[in-house]
Protein backbone atom coordinates (compact mmCIF):
# COMPACT_ATOMS: atom_id res chain seq x y z
CA UNK A 1 0.00 0.00 0.00
CA UNK A 2 1.27 3.44 -0.87
CA UNK A 3 2.33 5.64 2.03
CA UNK A 4 2.15 9.43 2.21
CA UNK A 5 4.10 12.37 3.59
CA UNK A 6 1.68 14.00 6.03
CA UNK A 7 1.92 17.44 7.61
CA UNK A 8 -0.09 18.68 10.59
CA UNK A 9 -0.31 22.44 10.88
CA UNK A 10 -1.09 23.41 14.46
CA UNK A 11 0.57 20.26 15.77
CA UNK A 12 0.71 21.49 19.37
CA UNK A 13 -2.95 22.55 19.60
CA UNK A 14 -5.86 20.49 20.93
CA UNK A 15 -7.04 19.31 17.52
CA UNK A 16 -3.49 18.85 16.26
CA UNK A 17 -2.65 16.57 19.18
CA UNK A 18 -5.85 14.60 18.60
CA UNK A 19 -4.97 14.19 14.92
CA UNK A 20 -1.81 12.32 15.89
CA UNK A 21 -3.85 9.97 18.09
CA UNK A 22 -6.47 9.27 15.43
CA UNK A 23 -3.86 8.74 12.70
CA UNK A 24 -2.13 6.19 14.92
CA UNK A 25 -5.39 4.43 15.84
CA UNK A 26 -6.41 3.92 12.20
CA UNK A 27 -2.85 3.03 11.18
CA UNK A 28 -2.87 5.74 8.54
CA UNK A 29 -0.40 4.99 5.70
CA UNK A 30 2.29 7.50 6.64
CA UNK A 31 5.73 7.56 5.07
CA UNK A 32 6.84 10.74 6.86
CA UNK A 33 5.12 12.82 9.53
CA UNK A 34 5.78 16.57 9.50
CA UNK A 35 4.56 18.49 12.61
CA UNK A 36 4.28 22.21 11.91
CA UNK A 37 3.56 25.18 14.16
CA UNK A 38 4.61 28.77 14.77
CA UNK A 39 8.19 29.76 15.53
CA UNK A 40 7.28 29.77 19.24
CA UNK A 41 6.57 26.04 19.17
CA UNK A 42 9.30 25.04 16.72
CA UNK A 43 11.70 22.54 18.27
CA UNK A 44 9.14 20.97 20.60
CA UNK A 45 9.01 17.18 20.51
CA UNK A 46 5.83 15.48 19.31
CA UNK A 47 5.37 11.75 19.91
CA UNK A 48 3.88 9.53 17.22
CA UNK A 49 3.93 5.73 17.36
CA UNK A 50 6.54 5.74 20.10
CA UNK A 51 8.95 8.06 18.28
CA UNK A 52 9.68 11.73 18.86
CA UNK A 53 9.49 14.25 16.02
CA UNK A 54 10.64 17.85 16.16
CA UNK A 55 8.02 20.48 15.38
CA UNK A 56 9.14 22.51 12.39
CA UNK A 57 8.34 26.17 11.83
CA UNK A 58 5.44 26.80 9.48
CA UNK A 59 6.73 28.67 6.44
CA UNK A 60 5.55 29.22 2.88
CA UNK A 61 8.19 26.85 1.51
CA UNK A 62 8.10 24.01 4.07
CA UNK A 63 5.48 21.97 2.18
CA UNK A 64 7.64 21.80 -0.93
CA UNK A 65 10.83 21.26 1.08
CA UNK A 66 9.25 18.32 2.95
CA UNK A 67 7.48 16.95 -0.14
CA UNK A 68 4.13 17.02 1.70
CA UNK A 69 1.27 15.14 0.04
CA UNK A 70 -1.48 15.54 2.67
CA UNK A 71 -1.67 18.63 4.89
CA UNK A 72 -4.05 18.87 7.83
CA UNK A 73 -4.63 22.49 8.95
CA UNK A 74 -5.86 23.19 12.51
CA UNK A 75 -4.20 26.45 13.50
CA UNK A 76 -6.87 29.09 12.92
CA UNK A 77 -8.50 30.72 9.91
CA UNK A 78 -5.87 33.38 9.35
CA UNK A 79 -3.12 30.74 9.25
CA UNK A 80 -5.08 28.65 6.76
CA UNK A 81 -5.76 31.72 4.62
CA UNK A 82 -2.06 32.54 4.48
CA UNK A 83 -0.43 29.11 4.19
CA UNK A 84 -2.96 26.63 2.76
CA UNK A 85 -2.52 27.97 -0.82
CA UNK A 86 1.23 27.31 -0.58
CA UNK A 87 0.58 23.74 0.52
CA UNK A 88 -1.82 23.24 -2.39
CA UNK A 89 0.64 24.80 -4.84
CA UNK A 90 3.28 22.37 -3.60
CA UNK A 91 0.99 19.53 -4.68
CA UNK A 92 -0.54 18.57 -1.33
CA UNK A 93 -4.22 18.06 -0.70
CA UNK A 94 -5.18 20.44 2.12
CA UNK A 95 -7.78 19.30 4.65
CA UNK A 96 -8.65 22.46 6.51
CA UNK A 97 -10.33 22.39 9.90
CA UNK A 98 -10.98 26.14 10.09
CA UNK A 99 -13.97 28.10 8.82
CA UNK A 100 -11.96 30.07 6.27
CA UNK A 101 -12.73 28.06 3.11
CA UNK A 102 -15.97 26.33 4.11
CA UNK A 103 -18.41 28.44 2.16
CA UNK A 104 -16.22 28.98 -0.90
CA UNK A 105 -18.18 27.68 -3.87
CA UNK A 106 -15.16 25.90 -5.34
CA UNK A 107 -14.07 24.22 -2.09
CA UNK A 108 -15.90 21.02 -1.07
CA UNK A 109 -17.27 20.92 2.48
CA UNK A 110 -17.27 17.27 3.44
CA UNK A 111 -18.65 14.86 6.01
CA UNK A 112 -17.71 11.48 4.50
CA UNK A 113 -20.84 9.75 5.80
CA UNK A 114 -23.01 12.34 4.02
CA UNK A 115 -21.37 13.66 0.83
CA UNK A 116 -18.19 11.70 0.03
CA UNK A 117 -18.63 12.35 -3.68
CA UNK A 118 -17.88 16.03 -3.15
CA UNK A 119 -14.27 15.14 -2.31
CA UNK A 120 -13.61 14.91 -6.06
CA UNK A 121 -13.93 18.70 -6.20
CA UNK A 122 -10.66 19.07 -4.27
CA UNK A 123 -8.81 19.56 -7.54
CA UNK A 124 -10.48 22.96 -7.96
CA UNK A 125 -8.10 24.54 -5.45
CA UNK A 126 -6.37 21.62 -3.76
CA UNK A 127 -8.42 22.20 -0.60
CA UNK A 128 -11.14 20.24 1.23
CA UNK A 129 -12.92 22.00 4.11
CA UNK A 130 -13.77 20.25 7.37
CA UNK A 131 -17.15 21.54 8.67
CA UNK A 132 -17.88 23.11 12.03
CA UNK A 133 -17.90 20.60 14.89
CA UNK A 134 -21.56 21.08 15.80
CA UNK A 135 -22.56 20.77 12.14
CA UNK A 136 -20.73 17.48 11.58
CA UNK A 137 -22.53 15.45 14.25
CA UNK A 138 -25.89 16.92 13.27
CA UNK A 139 -25.67 16.13 9.56
CA UNK A 140 -24.51 12.60 10.35
CA UNK A 141 -27.91 12.13 11.97
CA UNK A 142 -29.91 14.18 9.46
CA UNK A 143 -28.64 12.53 6.27
CA UNK A 144 -30.12 9.03 6.74
CA UNK A 145 -33.44 10.54 7.84
CA UNK A 146 -33.50 12.95 4.91
CA UNK A 147 -32.98 10.07 2.51
CA UNK A 148 -36.20 8.43 3.73
CA UNK A 149 -38.58 11.18 4.79
CA UNK A 150 -37.20 14.37 3.17
CA UNK A 151 -36.28 17.17 5.57
CA UNK A 152 -38.01 20.55 5.35
CA UNK A 153 -36.79 22.26 8.50
CA UNK A 154 -34.40 21.71 11.42
CA UNK A 155 -34.42 23.48 14.79
CA UNK A 156 -31.40 22.75 16.95
CA UNK A 157 -30.19 23.84 20.38
CA UNK A 158 -26.59 22.97 21.15
CA UNK A 159 -24.87 22.39 24.48
CA UNK A 160 -21.24 22.87 23.53
CA UNK A 161 -18.27 21.82 25.64
CA UNK A 162 -15.47 24.20 26.56
CA UNK A 163 -12.99 22.19 24.49
CA UNK A 164 -14.64 23.80 21.48
CA UNK A 165 -12.58 26.83 22.48
CA UNK A 166 -9.37 24.80 22.52
CA UNK A 167 -6.91 24.29 25.34
CA UNK A 168 -7.58 27.77 26.69
CA UNK A 169 -11.27 26.95 27.14
CA UNK A 170 -10.57 23.73 28.99
CA UNK A 171 -8.00 25.37 31.23
CA UNK A 172 -10.41 28.19 32.08
CA UNK A 173 -13.11 25.76 33.23
CA UNK A 174 -10.62 23.75 35.33
CA UNK A 175 -9.17 26.89 36.91
CA UNK A 176 -12.59 28.31 37.72
CA UNK A 177 -13.76 25.03 39.28
CA UNK A 178 -10.61 25.00 41.40
CA UNK A 179 -11.38 28.56 42.43
CA UNK A 180 -14.94 27.52 43.30
CA UNK A 181 -13.79 24.79 45.69
CA UNK A 182 -11.26 27.18 47.19
CA UNK A 183 -14.02 29.81 47.66
CA UNK A 184 -12.28 32.17 45.23
CA UNK A 185 -14.66 32.01 42.29
CA UNK A 186 -15.89 35.58 42.80
CA UNK A 187 -12.35 36.75 42.12
CA UNK A 188 -11.99 35.00 38.75
CA UNK A 189 -11.72 37.09 35.61
CA UNK A 190 -13.04 35.39 32.43
CA UNK A 191 -10.60 35.49 29.54
CA UNK A 192 -11.55 32.87 26.97
CA UNK A 193 -15.32 33.23 27.47
CA UNK A 194 -17.33 36.44 27.90
CA UNK A 195 -18.55 35.34 31.35
CA UNK A 196 -17.70 32.82 34.05
CA UNK A 197 -18.23 29.34 32.58
CA UNK A 198 -17.97 27.29 35.77
CA UNK A 199 -21.47 26.48 37.07
CA UNK A 200 -22.94 28.64 34.32
CA UNK A 201 -24.37 28.53 30.77
CA UNK A 202 -23.53 31.15 28.15
CA UNK A 203 -26.00 31.51 25.25
CA UNK A 204 -23.35 32.95 22.96
CA UNK A 205 -20.65 31.21 20.91
CA UNK A 206 -18.65 33.53 18.64
CA UNK A 207 -19.81 37.06 17.77
CA UNK A 208 -23.35 38.23 17.05
CA UNK A 209 -24.31 38.96 13.45
CA UNK A 210 -26.67 41.67 12.19
CA UNK A 211 -29.60 39.21 12.30
CA UNK A 212 -28.97 38.59 16.05
CA UNK A 213 -27.80 35.04 15.40
CA UNK A 214 -24.21 34.29 16.35
CA UNK A 215 -21.56 33.37 13.83
CA UNK A 216 -21.55 29.82 15.25
CA UNK A 217 -25.30 29.54 14.70
CA UNK A 218 -25.05 30.77 11.13
CA UNK A 219 -22.28 28.24 10.46
CA UNK A 220 -24.75 25.49 11.30
CA UNK A 221 -27.36 27.02 9.01
CA UNK A 222 -25.15 27.56 5.98
CA UNK A 223 -22.95 24.49 6.30
CA UNK A 224 -25.88 22.11 6.73
CA UNK A 225 -27.43 23.36 3.51
CA UNK A 226 -24.14 23.02 1.61
CA UNK A 227 -23.37 19.50 2.87
CA UNK A 228 -26.86 18.12 2.30
CA UNK A 229 -27.13 19.94 -1.01
CA UNK A 230 -30.58 21.36 -0.38
CA UNK A 231 -31.99 24.64 0.82
CA UNK A 232 -33.72 23.37 3.97
CA UNK A 233 -34.70 25.75 6.75
CA UNK A 234 -32.31 25.62 9.73
CA UNK A 235 -32.44 27.59 12.96
CA UNK A 236 -29.84 27.16 15.70
CA UNK A 237 -29.28 28.36 19.26
CA UNK A 238 -25.74 27.61 20.42
CA UNK A 239 -24.92 27.51 24.13
CA UNK A 240 -21.59 27.03 25.89
CA UNK A 241 -21.88 24.67 28.88
CA UNK A 242 -19.42 23.70 31.66
CA UNK A 243 -18.62 20.30 30.15
CA UNK A 244 -15.03 19.45 29.28
CA UNK A 245 -15.52 17.49 26.05
CA UNK A 246 -18.34 16.43 23.70
CA UNK A 247 -21.09 18.61 22.28
CA UNK A 248 -24.75 17.74 22.81
CA UNK A 249 -27.65 18.78 20.59
CA UNK A 250 -31.43 18.74 20.93
CA UNK A 251 -32.79 18.54 17.40
CA UNK A 252 -36.32 18.96 16.07
CA UNK A 253 -36.79 17.83 12.46
CA UNK A 254 -39.75 18.68 10.21
CA UNK A 255 -40.20 16.26 7.29
CA UNK A 256 -42.02 16.42 4.00
CA UNK A 257 -43.70 13.10 4.85
CA UNK A 258 -45.23 11.62 7.98
CA UNK A 259 -42.43 10.09 10.02
CA UNK A 260 -42.39 6.52 11.29
CA UNK A 261 -40.29 6.26 14.46
CA UNK A 262 -39.40 2.60 13.93
CA UNK A 263 -38.12 3.29 10.40
CA UNK A 264 -36.24 6.33 11.65
CA UNK A 265 -34.53 4.31 14.37
CA UNK A 266 -33.66 1.57 11.90
CA UNK A 267 -32.13 4.12 9.50
CA UNK A 268 -30.03 5.58 12.29
CA UNK A 269 -28.90 2.13 13.46
CA UNK A 270 -27.72 1.41 9.92
CA UNK A 271 -25.99 4.77 9.51
CA UNK A 272 -22.21 4.71 9.37
CA UNK A 273 -20.49 5.79 12.61
CA UNK A 274 -23.83 6.49 14.34
CA UNK A 275 -24.76 4.62 17.52
CA UNK A 276 -28.37 4.52 18.71
CA UNK A 277 -28.56 4.56 22.49
CA UNK A 278 -32.24 4.89 23.25
CA UNK A 279 -34.00 2.93 25.99
CA UNK A 280 -35.87 5.27 28.34
CA UNK A 281 -37.04 2.36 30.53
CA UNK A 282 -33.40 1.70 31.42
CA UNK A 283 -32.42 5.38 31.48
CA UNK A 284 -30.20 4.80 28.45
CA UNK A 285 -29.45 7.87 26.37
CA UNK A 286 -26.35 9.65 25.05
CA UNK A 287 -24.27 11.79 27.38
CA UNK A 288 -20.88 13.50 27.07
CA UNK A 289 -19.24 11.01 29.43
CA UNK A 290 -20.24 8.24 27.02
CA UNK A 291 -19.15 9.86 23.76
CA UNK A 292 -15.92 11.47 24.94
CA UNK A 293 -12.79 9.98 23.38
CA UNK A 294 -14.80 7.97 20.85
CA UNK A 295 -15.24 8.30 17.10
CA UNK A 296 -19.02 7.78 17.01
CA UNK A 297 -22.04 10.06 17.10
CA UNK A 298 -24.54 8.84 19.68
CA UNK A 299 -28.28 9.46 19.24
CA UNK A 300 -31.23 8.85 21.55
CA UNK A 301 -34.45 10.31 23.01
CA UNK A 302 -35.93 9.62 19.55
CA UNK A 303 -39.64 10.44 19.67
CA UNK A 304 -42.47 11.69 17.52
CA UNK A 305 -43.95 15.10 18.11
CA UNK A 306 -47.10 15.15 20.24
CA UNK A 307 -49.03 17.27 17.75
CA UNK A 308 -47.55 16.84 14.29
CA UNK A 309 -47.09 13.53 12.47
CA UNK A 310 -44.21 14.84 10.34
CA UNK A 311 -42.02 16.05 13.22
CA UNK A 312 -39.36 14.07 15.09
CA UNK A 313 -37.34 15.04 18.15
CA UNK A 314 -33.98 13.55 19.15
CA UNK A 315 -30.80 14.12 21.11
CA UNK A 316 -27.27 13.54 19.81
CA UNK A 317 -23.84 13.73 21.42
CA UNK A 318 -20.33 13.46 19.97
CA UNK A 319 -16.76 14.26 20.93
CA UNK A 320 -16.20 17.45 18.97
CA UNK A 321 -12.39 17.24 19.08
CA UNK A 322 -12.64 13.84 17.41
CA UNK A 323 -15.90 13.47 15.45
CA UNK A 324 -16.19 17.23 15.09
CA UNK A 325 -12.60 17.80 13.97
CA UNK A 326 -9.74 15.30 13.93
CA UNK A 327 -11.65 12.11 13.12
CA UNK A 328 -13.67 13.73 10.34
CA UNK A 329 -10.49 15.15 8.84
CA UNK A 330 -8.79 11.75 8.87
CA UNK A 331 -11.87 10.12 7.34
CA UNK A 332 -11.77 12.69 4.55
CA UNK A 333 -8.12 11.80 3.92
CA UNK A 334 -8.95 8.09 3.86
CA UNK A 335 -11.71 8.68 1.29
CA UNK A 336 -9.37 10.87 -0.76
CA UNK A 337 -6.76 8.11 -0.78
CA UNK A 338 -9.39 5.56 -1.86
CA UNK A 339 -10.50 7.84 -4.71
CA UNK A 340 -6.92 8.59 -5.74
CA UNK A 341 -5.92 4.91 -5.76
Amino acid sequence: MRKYNVAIVGATGAVGEELFRVLEEVDFPINKIVPLASSKSAGIDIEYKGKNYKVLELTESVFEEQDVEIAFFSAGGSISAQFAPFAAEAGAVVIDNTSHFRMDADVPLVVPECNPGDIAQWKNRGIIANPNCSTIQMVQVLKPLDDIFGIKRVDVSTYQAVSGAGKAGMEELVNQMQDFFAFRLSECEPKTFPYQIALNLIPQIDVFMENDYTKEEMKMVNETQKILGKNIEVSATCVRVPVMRSHSEAITIHFEKDVNVERAVEALRNAENVVVLDDPSKKEYPMPIISTDTNDTFVGRIRKDLNRSNVLHLWCVADQIRVGAATNAVRIAQKWIAMDA
